[in-house]
């Protein structure tokens, strides 16, 4: 029961935290710059993984959570000037942060993966719903930042 209502808690949280986010990029960024800087922020949120690793000491999760910063790094990268890329990083980042939050919390053994980092709990719960979310928001805003850009829409 207490974990059932810290998960609620933390996917509220997390979509509270997606309002907020929307809100202040809409009224101080331009289309561009928004792509731009969402694209920019998907390196740092999937850095977060590395410093959990260094907390945690998991010295056999660096590898696996080194090549998924990297990727995650190139698709933000690329997503700074290709929505469609974007909305993929964040839809991935976010199934990222699920199977931690199973693979470390729940219990669950998935077989031929290395160790993952540990995570606070309802970490992962939290960035799924925001990672999630956030990809829906850059799905329908592609749109716009396409024409940002002078792209056919």
């Amino acid at each position: 029961m207490a974990l059932s209502v810290i998960l609620i808690w933390y996917i509220v949280i997390g979509a509270m935290s997606v309002a907020g986010t929307i809100a202040v990029t809409r009224k101080l960024l331009p289309a561009k710059a928004e792509q731009i800087f969402f694209g920019a922020a998907l390196v740092p949120i999937a850095a977060v993984y590395l410093a959990f690793t260094a907390y945690f000491g998991a010295d056999d999760a660096w590898r696996l959570e080194a090549i998924a910063v990297a990727l995650f790094a190139v698709l933000g990268i690329a997503g700074m000037r290709v929505a469609a890329l974007l909305v993929l990083g964040y839809v991935l980042h976010g199934v990222w942060d699920l199977f931690h939050e199973i693979q470390v919390h729940a219990g669950a053994a998935v077989d031929g993966v290395s160790r993952v980092s540990q995570i606070p709990l309802a970490y992962g719960a939290f960035c799924a719903t925001y990672d999630w979310c956030m990809a829906v928001y850059f799905y329908l805003r592609r749109a716009q930042w396409n024409a940002a850009w002078g792209a056919p829409g």
